[in-house]
């Protein structure tokens, strides 16, 4: 592989990343700083993980890298499940969301 670009994982990951700004763009005015941050930096920091890691060229980063990526999914998986728990989005919002998080 030439690029990070060539790699599946990034690419769902960035697709879940859209998906997830799509949804927290209807969060309440009074969630902007702070679940909804919170959810938009650990799902930005999913993909980005994944091409830093693999810009360093060297195994043992690009793996310690992966596994930053990997807790920033599960960090986010939660976020959403707390928003579900507060009401402020409801669960079958999450489906396609939660079918890319496993896949990634």
């Amino acid at each position: 592989m030439k690029s990070y670009r060539d790699l599946i994982v990034w690419n769902k990951s960035v697709n879940m990343v859209t998906l997830v700004n799509a949804l927290i763009k209807n969060f309440p005015s009074d969630e902007k700083f702070g679940l909804t941050s919170h959810i938009k930096l650990s799902s930005v920091s999913i993909p980005s993980n994944i091409a830093e890691g693999f810009g360093r060229n060297y195994t043992k980063d690009y793996a310690r890298f992966l596994q930053i990526s990997r807790g920033s999914l599960f960090e986010m998986q939660t976020q959403l499940q707390i928003a579900v728990n507060l009401g402020v989005i409801y669960e079958n919002e999450l489906t396609e969301i939660k079918s890319l998080s496993i896949e990634v």
